[in-house]
């Protein structure tokens, strides 16, 4: 599979310049462009990465710029500008100032890079995914939002802490929202292929599934200032590659759902299999009860958001 020619990172703040820099390091395309309102920031960091190319052996140009106009061409486009949460902040306070910035590269990506695959990260990402969807007018397989990869890893992180294995022996999904609603499946985690459930007791799994919801504030509160943003690159990287190598990953993502999990018209955290083409399907799984009604008010959350979206102005 041959590299792409542009991937294209909306955002040069924390997660953004990770992300570039991670994007760089794996050669997955021929350019990775920063695009930032702040101008040197973008130019500053892609020059900083590239610097770092002889030495890490890399090939990918990394430039930066202050102009949408930088989209064009852009085979994917990742869009991570938005205002990080405080602490004390939920991410659907983010809603309405998230809206505008994600509204005008939306239609930037309309009119400069409309067969772009896209992956929009913004808070609260179930629903400025859809909104940038909405607004972009792209098909709803090319555009999806980071959720679950993020959250699946911090989750499989205090597995493997809590059982003393590593982490890449723990395999599992969350599903639902990327927020306080989300759904950690137990009935699917499993150490090297045994059941979660078989080596930790009710208690300790509700503590670890709690502690996964409350993953993001974890870090906000301990930072003060800012949010995490290593283990989101390091997620969204994953996605990215999927598509640039065409892997073909089950991976969970918020993606757009048309009767699959009994929902329609909303974007949420689903099993997905990404390639090149971007989503190529929604993979149904099999819910316990009390997963399908924690989905269902996940989704619930979600809508209640888009209801608020729908009354801002234009």
């Amino acid at each position: 599979m041959s590299a792409l020619s542009k991937i294209a990172v909306l955002g040069a703040g924390n997660i953004g310049g990770s992300l570039a820099q991670r994007l760089a390091e794996a050669d997955l395309a021929r350019e990775v462009v920063l695009i930032d309102i702040v101008d040197g920031l973008p130019q500053g960091k892609a020059l900083d990465i590239q610097e770092s190319a002889p030495i890490l052996e890399f090939s990918t140009r990394v430039t930066g710029s202050t102009s949408l106009d930088a989209l064009a061409g852009a085979d994917v486009v990742v869009e991570t500008a938005g205002l990080a949460r405080k602490p004390g902040m939920s991410r659907s306070d983010l809603l309405e100032k998230n809206a505008a910035i994600v509204k005008a590269h939306a239609q930037a990506v309309r009119t400069t890079a409309p067969n772009a695959i896209c992956v929009v990260v913004t808070n609260p990402v179930d629903v400025m995914t859809y909104y940038f969807r909405k607004v972009s007018g792209l098909p709803t397989t090319h555009v999806f939002g980071e959720s679950g990869t993020l959250d699946t890893a911090r989750f499989r992180t205090f597995v493997a802490e809590a059982l003393h294995v590593a982490p890449r022996d723990v395999t599992g999904f969350v599903l639902g929202t990327h927020g306080d609603t989300m759904v950690p499946l137990l009935s699917l985690t499993s150490v090297a292929g045994v059941p979660l459930s078989r080596l930790l007791p009710a208690d300790r799994l509700a503590q670890l599934v709690e502690r996964t919801k409350q993953g993001g504030g974890e870090i906000v509160n301990l930072l003060k200032t800012g949010s995490a943003f290593y283990a989101p690159s390091a997620s969204q990287a994953e996605l990215v590659r999927a598509i640039a190598q065409d892997e073909h990953r089950l991976l969970p993502a918020s993606a757009y759902v048309d009767g699959e999990f009994g929902e329609r018209d909303v974007y949420i955290g689903v099993p997905v299999v990404l390639g090149r083409q971007g989503v190529e399907r929604v993979v149904p799984v099999d819910l316990s009860a009390a997963e399908q009604t924690a989905f269902r008010a996940s989704v619930a959350a979600v809508r209640s958001d888009l209801a608020i979206l729908a009354r801002l102005p234009d």
